[in-house]
């Protein structure tokens, strides 16, 4: 295999001057890159300074061909350090931070200033010197940067308290720069070399000392710094040329209470400490989030232990009207659009809950289930490890709008992707008399849980739809807020990538972004409002695709086209022209022209309202039928009789006209007035206390006409 080289590479090695600096050094500039030799030139101790051990490594590398200069600045003034290197060669590419000194005493004597000193050199050092240099390498798109800890940070050790604090610092430090700089190629890791030293010269055995000679650990270092080298965010311990990976590990651990509810006493953590402190069948977490996704998931367990009839795989959702405003509120319902406070208002007279909330209790079983999260074999999937792929849901029975549903989750298939695992998750709903109302079906992907000798196409998944080659049928937008997300996950999706940045920044993002679950929420509202004049009840189904993120902000825009009662739909970001939400259809049972189209096609604004009803009842001619009366409707304008309408509803015939017969019951309202009953901001009670609203005839039978005139026609 061809050696690894460093031509036209640019490398800092800060403590250069003698030891594990100076090998770095030369061994760098024997392999073609051009090398600071930095160094303050003091003693172990951070007293003094000599331009001497920087100036000899410097010219030791020009005799052997190499190219290098020094640099004489402490470690504390890294921006300076930095400088040297783009003053003299226009870039870098590598930063060893190697420097250190040492101040040992037992803790009881450590000084503020032996503290000072070690912690000012070491980590703040490191840190001036990375700090400095991270930005030209994210510009550039690479760098390769190394921390230099110690065993005595790893594990302690006598008479170096603030040594041993200032090389976990290290560890610390470079685990975060490894993940703020993953998505720039930057990589950060540690060394924690044993090797002979101005540091260990006095201290370690002779016959040891000399077995421990920096060149033996500098190749270690230098493959580190490679770009052919992929390790990032890793402790690698060197020594008397070995090498091996370190790295923290979490024992399983024990729940201390048995459920949610319970509270944890001193008595229940001394019963479980054996267990709370056993190391066998440890593992290794690789970030901050997988942690706290085996907490949620330890949390989730409390909260529901058994699941519903004693069984593991279901969960009891339960909801008020508030939950359900709430989460309205959350994918932007306003009670300043038209028909919208249906959703805002629980004392409305046609309260309705937006269809795409009963996604909530399917969401809600899958993240309690460990159906899930055991999907893979052999495999164990923290929550932080799935996003959401795909989301169908189906309503099929009558939804309350509060109360208690019972999800039960079933794992279809699971498909092998390579990268990660398609978990096909089968959510049935059910209300509290037993019967199925709703199925979902979620498809997540579960990053890096692939490979593991799974089909990779599946036949359980319910398809998303190309869209229609034509243009749109209708379009409508609306912009988002700024605390669209903070409001959102109040309805229940808490995660801290929607509101914390720098969570969203370890995640990849420049700022928090928008849950996929509003933005579908936004999306069939804006459907329901073009073809089913916001009437929730007239939603059958939905099926989409989440493809891109969006940030709170941002204008929504649906592209909408109707194909019979299916409505097939894209949802793009407006500013930027990025598809979100994909392949996505909305089933409706009926599709009703909006309102605000046949407003502008009539005289007296009350025409449109019937066309409505003519609509709903030819859509649903046994509901009408079920009413079983005649009416009606003498409409005046100016006051004076305008037009008259007659609602059959024995016959399911609404037309305009006096009726063949007698009317059962005659109303007689203002064309104005009759609006104002239609979109709910006139009371029919307070119309007939007023005067403004006639009844004569069966005054009883016209309370009945409530459950039938809906979507703008409330009478």
């Amino acid at each position: 295999m061809a050696d690894l080289r460093f031509d036209g590479r640019v490398v800092v090695v800060t403590g250069a001057g003698a030891g594990l600096g100076r090998a770095y050094a030369l061994l760098f500039g024997s392999r073609g890159a051009k090398v600071v030799v930095n160094d303050l030139g003091g003693g172990r101790h951070g007293d003094g300074s000599s331009s001497k051990a920087a100036d000899s490594v410097v010219d030791e590398i020009k005799r052997n061909g190499g190219i290098a200069v020094a640099d004489y600045n402490s470690v504390v003034d890294g921006d300076k350090v930095i400088k040297t290197a783009l003053d003299n060669f226009g870039r870098i590419d590598v930063l060893i931070n190697n420097a250190g000194i040492l101040r040992d005493k037992s803790f009881v004597r450590i000084s503020d200033q032996d503290w000072d000193l070690v912690h000012n050199v070491h980590l703040k050092g490191s840190f001036k010197a990375t700090q400095a240099a991270f930005p030209v390498f994210k510009k550039q798109g690479y760098g390769r940067i190394v921390m230099t800890s110690s065993n005595s940070g790893l594990y302690g050790n006598f008479g170096q308290a603030n040594y041993s604090a200032a090389k976990m610092g290290l560890v610390g430090l470079a685990s975060t720069v490894a993940i703020e700089g993953a998505k720039s190629n930057i990589h950060c890791n540690v060394i924690v070399p044993t090797a002979a030293s101005r540091l260990t010269e006095d201290i370690l055995p002779p016959d040891l000392y000399a077995e421990l000679k920096p060149e033996l650990i500098a190749p270690v270092v230098a493959y580190l710094c490679h770009e052919s080298c992929e390790e990032n965010g890793s402790i690698i311990e060197s020594a008397a040329g070995w090498a091996g990976k370190c790295t923290i590990v979490r024992a399983k651990g024990n729940l201390l209470r048995s459920k949610i509810s319970d509270i944890v006493t001193v008595e229940n953590v001394r019963d479980s400490w054996e267990k709370v402190t056993d190391i066998t069948g440890a593992e290794r977490l690789a970030s901050i989030q997988e942690a706290t996704g085996q907490l949620m998931s330890d949390l989730e367990r409390l909260s529901n232990p058994t699941g519903p009839e004693g069984g593991s795989d279901g969960n009891t959702f339960s909801f008020t009207s508030k939950d359900a405003i709430l989460y309205a509120l959350g994918v932007g319902a306003s009670t300043g659009a038209t028909n919208e406070l249906k959703f805002l208002y629980e004392n409305h007279e046609d309260f309705q809950v937006l269809p795409t909330y009963y996604v909530q209790p399917a969401l809600m079983a899958v993240m309690m289930s460990r159906t899930t999260t055991d999907a893979v074999p052999g495999k164990t999937i923290g929550l932080e490890q799935v996003l959401h792929g795909e989301q169908y849901i189906e309503v099929c029975g009558e939804v309350p709008t509060e109360g208690n549903l019972v999800s039960k989750v079933s794992v279809e298939e699971v498909l092998d992707k390579g990268s990660g695992a398609a978990i096909v998750s089968k959510i049935e709903t059910f209300n509290e008399s037993g019967d199925l109302v709703l199925v979902n079906q979620t498809v997540t992907f579960a990053v890096k849980a692939g490979n593991f000798g799974g089909p990779r196409n599946g036949v359980k998944i319910i398809p998303t739809q190309p869209k229609p080659n034509r243009r749109p049928d209708a379009s409508l937008s609306q912009k988002t807020s700024v605390d669209q997300a903070a409001l959102y996950r109040l309805s229940g999706d808490t995660n801290p990538l929607h509101i914390d940045p720098n969570m969203a920044g370890i995640m990849g993002y420049d700022r928090p972004i928008l849950h996929g679950l509003c933005s579908l929420g936004f999306s069939v509202r804006l459907v329901l409002r073009q073809f089913a004049n916001n009437d929730a009840t007239l939603f059958r189904a939905c099926k989409l695709r989440f493809v891109k993120p969006v940030f709170p902000g941002e204008t929504l825009r649906v592209d909408m086209w109707r194909e019979n009662n299916r409505i097939h739909f894209e949802t793009v970001v407006a500013e930027t022209g990025v598809t979100v939400i994909s392949g996505a259809y909305v089933d409706l049972k009926s599709v009703m022209q909006p309102l605000a189209n046949k407003l502008s096609a009539s005289n007296l604004k009350s025409d449109a309202v019937f066309e409505f009803i003519i609509d709903q009842v030819k859509a649903d001619p046994n509901k009408a039928k079920s009413v079983g009366g005649v009416f009606l409707y003498n409409i005046t304008k100016d006051g004076k009789q305008a037009k008259q309408w007659t609602m059959d509803l024995k016959n399911a015939k609404v037309y305009n006209g006096k009726p063949e017969g007698k009317p059962n019951t005659t109303l007689t309202i203002s064309d104005e007035d009759f609006m104002l009953l239609s979109e709910g901001k006139l009371n029919p009670q307070t119309a007939f206390m007023k005067g403004k609203l006639k009844v004569t005839g069966n005054v009883m039978l016209a309370q009945k006409l409530a459950p039938l005139l809906k979507a703008n026609a409330k009478l």
